[in-house]
Order: structure tokens, then sequence, then C-alpha cells
């Protein structure tokens, strides 16, 4: 058990080591087309493309680990994601640290043991967290702002072996098979980790990428959109009502704000809805097949109201005075307008082509604070999108 004390120590190791790449880090090349960073900078965990692929990983000894103790910063609003990940036995033993519901959550596999555990004070508030991991005799402590939150105690029935080979960690993803996970979950994480401090190691990491973003120095709720891409959603994921009415709820600061917000869109037809902004004339225009809308940007709330015959859009900071209606009596035969929500693609941040390929254009710049369909809040990590979208955080 010692050993595997060890093990999981080192498993922090990395995940601290991870943290620190991000800010103004310089890399060497390493001849394999990979980067070596010190495990001493800030690190962006979205940033990698294939959302289970580590950011960053690292290969030591076991012979060399003295320490079992690691510790780093956090900063987040996801409520979900992989943090860092580490194994021995070529990952026949590993262990996980993620957030689930912005909890945080340890599996971990060491022989015949599977264990899952959730606890402690949820961090996606947006503040710097200080977590310590760290292994006692049978005992892996998860310690949040000096405060214990989470003690996983382990027995195994099985001989214990001495330790020896090769430990791996990995930042910001895994490396087995996700059916592993005793508790799934989605990988992917909008947020930073800092100030590592891994097992007192110094070896380097590789990271999977050729430059590393960096964190912003303040961030506040919200999608951000760079201007590079767009989300995708088949839109039979989003319910509609028994009198066809779909409701778009959206919240930011529009002026702010410059392309593409949402589109609807069936293959072979054209958009059945397209909401733009442009922050040269201050204007969001709404587009219904022929017709528009045009708005000056005085609200930070809008809601569009889409019916087989009828698209109200309204300003809710001020009801009375901004309402404004598109009316067809033939709308739904001239638009398809069921057909698209049947089959077409809604996107955002962007408007969809022609074809599968999803490439977009006009694409979106700014930071929608929240985004709603049918009432309910929309998470871009489940839309198929440009990995320069942050899904939960904005700079400030």
């Amino acid at each position: 058990m010692a050993m595997f004390c060890k093990a999981m120590a080192s498993v922090l190791l990395f995940t601290l080591s991870l943290a620190l790449l991000g800010w103004g880090v310089e890399g060497q090349g390493n001849g394999r087309s990979k980067k070596e960073v010190s495990g001493q900078a800030t690190v962006y965990l979205g940033q990698n493309g294939d959302i289970w692929r580590p950011l960053m990983h690292t290969t030591v000894n076991l012979s060399v680990i003295s320490s079992i103790k690691s510790s780093f910063q956090v900063r987040t609003f996801d409520p979900e994601g992989t943090i860092f990940y580490g194994d021995t036995k070529n990952g026949d033993d590993w262990f996980v640290l993620s957030l689930k519901d912005g909890i945080p959550m340890m599996q971990i596999s060491k022989a015949d043991v599977l264990v899952s555990v959730g606890g402690g004070p949820k961090l996606n508030d947006g503040k710097w967290h200080t977590l310590e991991v760290s292994n006692h005799e049978k005992f892996v402590i998860l310690e949040v702002d000096g405060s214990s939150a989470l003690v996983v105690g382990m027995q195994s029935k099985s001989t214990e072996q001495v330790l020896s080979g090769e430990l791996r960690l990995a930042l910001g993803g895994i490396l087995i098979n996700k059916d592993k996970m005793i508790v799934q979950f989605e990988p992917h994480m909008d947020g930073c980790v800092r100030e590592g401090n891994w097992l007192n190691l110094s070896s380097p990491w590789e990271s999977e990428v050729e430059e590393l973003w960096p964190c912003y120095q303040n961030i506040k709720p919200g999608s951000y959109f760079p201007g590079n891409g767009l989300a995708i959603f088949n839109i039979s994921v989003f319910p509609i009502e028994a009198d066809h009415k779909v409701k778009f709820e959206f919240w930011g600061d529009f002026s702010q704000m410059d392309g593409t917000i949402l589109g609807i869109k069936d293959r072979g037809r054209e958009p059945a809805l397209v909401l733009v902004v442009n922050n040269n004339t201050n204007e969001i225009t709404v587009i219904n097949g022929k017709e528009s809308v045009i708005m000056k940007i005085t609200f930070k709330t809008l809601d569009i109201t889409f019916k087989v015959d009828l698209l109200q859009v309204q300003d809710e900071d001020k009801p009375k005075n901004s309402r404004f209606v598109i009316s067809e009596n033939r709308l739904s035969v001239h638009l398809g307008y069921l057909t698209s929500w049947k089959e077409g693609r809604l996107s955002i941040g962007g408007l969809l082509g022609e074809g599968d390929d999803n490439v977009g254009s006009q694409f979106l710049t700014g930071c929608l604070e929240k985004f709603q369909v049918q009432g309910r809040d929309v998470d871009l990590d489940l839309a198929v999108k440009h990995m320069s979208i942050s899904s939960h955080s904005c700079p400030a």
C-alpha cells in the first residue's frame, strides 16, 4: 500500500505540473512534433480538440519519486470536466480527479478495487482554489483551501506487489479507455490550473499542442466566441411544444458583440432563422426567410418566439415598447419550418454553410452571458464546436 500511495502521489504531481503550463510559456521542440514544457506554468485545460485526450503528459520512473503530496490551484465556472490523471502498470492501476456538478470527484482503480467518491465544496465559482492531494498509508486525501474535502480508504484482498517501472501523468484528459470510468462524465474542462507542486519532480512535460493558450487574468460566466468558429446542435435534441412554438432567450452586452449569434438551417433550404449583431451600426437583425427586423441595441436580454405562422422578437428589458412581429399566413409552407426544426441544425456563433462539413461563416466575436431554448440552459460542451470557443467563461 505504501508503494500505491507513492504512485498516487505521482499522479498528483502530473496534474500540478500540467497546471503550470499555460501563460507565456515557451517550450522547446523534442524532435517528435511535440514541445517540452516546464511544470511551473499556468495552463488552460480546454485547449485540446479531442476532449478525452490529455493536453499534456509526462512519464517518470517510480524510483525517483520521494514525495507523496502534490498541490495546485484551479479556477473555473465549468461544472464538469477532467483535471488530471495518473497511472501505473500501463493503465492497469489509475487515478482521475475531475469535477461533477462543480464538486470534486476522485475515481481510483487498484488491483481488484474500484472506488468513486465525490464531495467537498463547489469549485466552479470562478475563483482560484488551492487543492492538495496526498497519501497517508491506506488513504488518499483531497484538501480544498486548507480543509479536508475527500478521504478515500482502500483495502485490497490481493497480495500487495512492490511497484516498479513507470508512472504516467496527464493533464486535462486520460490515457485509458473512457469506458473504464466508474462514473461517466463530460471530460472537457473550461478552466485553468497554476502554481503546481508535483511531488517535487522537475522533469519536463510533453505538450500535445504547438502553442499553449493563455488564461485570462479575470473571467466572468458566459460563453466566449473569439471569431474563429461556431457551435452546432442537431435541432431534434430540443423539445418542441404541442403548438409548435419555439422560444429562444439571449443575455449579454450585445453592443460588444459582432457577427452571427444564431442560425437555423435545414440541408438544401435557405436559413429558417438568423440572428446577426453589427457592432458598427449598433443593431441586431433578425432574418426569417425574406422578412427581417432591425433593432437598435438598447437592451441586454432578447426573447425570440418562433411559431408556424408568426415570429415575435421582444426586448425583455422593455417589453411594452420593443415587440416586433413578422407574420405570414403561409409561413410554414414557405420556409419549411417544421422540417427545419425536426431535421435541421442549429448554430451558435456563426452561419452554417451547405453540406455536412460544418463549415461556417460570419463568426461571432463576443460573450453570450446566457442562452436558453424552451426555457432550458444550453451547454455548448454538448455541441460540435470549434475548439477556440470557451463554453463557460468569458474574459472580464
